[in-house]
């Protein structure tokens, strides 16, 4: 007597993978939408399943293909939502060798000539099933031109022919396909049941497992079965007896949770050496730098959201003491010291992940963290300054003090002279422009033309409108005017003026107006350059910011802090003015009557 050879070890995702729609977990809308088309005899051409990963997607299409093709165990059955499993058709689908269900991968099967093919069988009955069958499993992955080639015999196709799609992309399936198919979007698993699954399975292979073990695991998977049955069966290899939270959070290289609540905590009160120490303690037990760093970003988001929806604790996957912890938290911190935390993760995230030594990295984080953990929110700052009493006036010559309102008022006048309606354009000049009389002639046409230039402003705004911007750089600058009337100028040079800037200036003017000019420079006497006006409108300005009381405030709490710019009340409204809409002048009602 030969002994039968023993079956190969099978994993527990496609062991434990739906027979029927009873067997689907997490997914009753969908069940239930279908067993109803089934029973009124209601069956879609063309199905398209939705979701992430290891939700059912495959699974499903393979019930529905052994569903709609069934024939029961004494072969009579017909479509049906429990198939019987044991006819010649519902085996050879499940096995993946029914020779009417047909499954494609369109990731590797991409092109117009793998859907002519189809679009070429379909023509074709059943060999031996009640309909032939075509899956096609990541079908967004199928190029531009299969889609449109495969659009006619998906809104037409022969009554003995069904499609099943199954992607994780919907948005790459084009519209005009979505629009002949039937949809159904699979669910992520809830934990609840997704714990209930792990441990019907742990029980029926006989392995000893914890629950706060399924926990973990149903936390890792993140909604996905096959995900969460792969990790099952890692550790129940992993643990070869009774398996622990301990054993599967080292196979995960996740660090204690209770351990990342004490990081968390440390670094909420600033302990830098003592953050430092629990992190490097979770590394020397195994744990991943970015693990941490993930969970820390995980406890964050928790916090935040049972701060704001207290019953976000009763979640199953944690455990009773972490809940607690977690509740006294969220009551202790601000959510703005959470959404802080929260964005400097995200930023310690990427920088451990391009970090060449992640630890290192993660150090620098959780430092950076505890440092400004204690700092105050923006409201804490300003009601302390506007509580706290006025410093000190600052002492003479350390140029906080300023000229009174008066100074100021002057040097903003300096600084912004009134606009004028002289015109910018060159006088009479040339050959034909000179008049014919004699030199009393002359000087009367001469005087006429330089009475354009009333001020040495319009002199400045004429060598503005010839584009001239060294010499306008060089007047502005180095000219401190002495005295002015047309065509004279006397002014005194700053140290750094040009030798011969008054040479250039005078023939630059009578270049532009057709008339000599006298230029005159003089070693004293001179006001300030037009620069310097309107660098004392902008000091005195500062000046008057500065003996704000809350900005000296601000000052006093910051010593290296610097008034960088200042937006007067005239520059908001500007600028509002400048982005404000323009008025409609005769707006058209549809609803007025001609």
């Amino acid at each position: 007597m030969t002994d039968t050879p023993a079956r190969p070890y099978q994993v527990l995702a496609r062991k434990y993978r739906p027979e029927t729609f009873a067997d689907l977990v997490g997914q009753d809308a969908m069940v239930r939408t279908l067993k109803n088309a089934f029973k009124a005899d209601r069956i879609a051409q063309a199905f398209i399943m939705t979701g992430i990963r290891g939700t059912g997607k495959t699974t499903t299409a393979r019930i529905i293909a052994k569903g709609m093709n069934c024939i029961g165990p004494d072969g009579q059955g017909g479509p049906t939502t429990e198939p019987c499993g044991q006819c010649e058709h519902c085996t050879a689908i499940m096995e993946g060798r029914h020779v009417d269900v047909l499954e494609m991968d369109a990731a590797s099967r991409t092109g117009v000539g793998d859907v002519r093919e189809i679009i070429d069988s379909v023509h074709y009955r059943a060999a031996s099933a009640r309909y032939k069958i075509y899956i096609i499993d990541e079908v967004h992955m199928l190029s531009t031109s299969a889609f449109n080639a495969l659009l006619k015999t998906l809104e037409e196709p022969p009554e003995h022919v069904k499609f099943i799609f199954a992607t994780t992309e919907i948005r790459k399936v084009p519209v005009t396909v979505l629009s002949r198919c039937q949809r159904f979007d699979l669910r992520r698993i809830e934990p609840e049941v997704m714990i209930a699954l792990l441990r019907r399975i742990a029980d029926a292979e006989g392995a000893q497992i914890a629950g706060d073990a399924l926990a973990l695991i149903t936390r890792a998977a993140e909604g996905s079965a096959r995900d969460a049955t792969s990790l099952l069966d890692q550790a129940i290899s992993h643990g070869a007896g009774e398996t622990t939270a301990a054993e599967v959070r080292s196979m995960l290289g996740l660090a204690d949770r209770g351990r990342v609540l004490d990081l968390f905590d440390l670094i909420m009160k600033g302990d830098a050496a003592g953050a430092l120490t629990e992190l490097g303690g979770q590394y020397a037990e195994g744990a991943d730098p970015m693990a941490v760093l993930r969970d820390l970003a995980e406890i964050t988001h928790w916090i935040s959201v049972v701060k704001i929806t207290p019953e976000a604790a009763d979640d199953p996957t944690i455990g009773p003491d972490e809940r607690a912890r977690g509740q006294q938290m969220a009551e202790a911190l601000p959510m703005r010291v959470l959404t802080r935390m929260w964005q400097m993760l995200l930023k310690a995230l990427d920088e451990v992940a391009e970090a060449p030594n992640a630890m290192m990295a993660a150090e620098m984080a959780v430092i950076r963290l505890t440092h400004v953990a204690d700092l105050p929110t923006p409201e804490d700052l300003v009601r302390k300054l506007r509580d706290a009493p006025p410093p000190a006036a600052p002492p003479p010559g350390t140029g906080l003090s300023a000229a009174g309102p008066a100074a100021h008022g002057q040097s903003s006048a300096a600084s912004a002279p009134q606009a004028t309606t002289a015109p910018t354009h060159p006088g009479p000049s040339g050959p034909g422009a000179r008049a014919h009389g004699g030199p009393q002639a002359l000087a009367v046409a001469a005087d006429a033309a330089l009475a354009h230039y009333p001020t040495f402003e319009h002199v400045v705004d004429l060598i503005r409108a010839h584009r001239d911007v060294k010499l306008l750089v060089e007047v502005e600058t180095n000219v401190r005017l002495v005295s002015y009337r047309p065509g004279r100028i006397t002014f005194q040079p700053t140290g750094n003026a040009p030798q011969d800037l008054s040479q250039r200036l005078g023939a630059a003017l009578q270049r532009w107006t057709g008339n000599r000019w006298g230029i005159s420079i003089v070693n004293d006497g001179g006001a300030e350059t037009i620069a310097e006006q309107r660098d004392a409108a902008d000091t005195a300005l500062r000046d008057e910011a500065s003996r704000h009381p809350l900005v000296q405030a601000v000052l006093s709490a910051f010593p290296k802090a610097q008034i960088t710019s200042i937006r007067t009340e005239a520059d908001i409204a500007a600028e509002a003015g400048a982005e404000a809409l323009p008025e409609v002048e005769d707006e058209w009602d549809p609803f007025e009557e001609d």
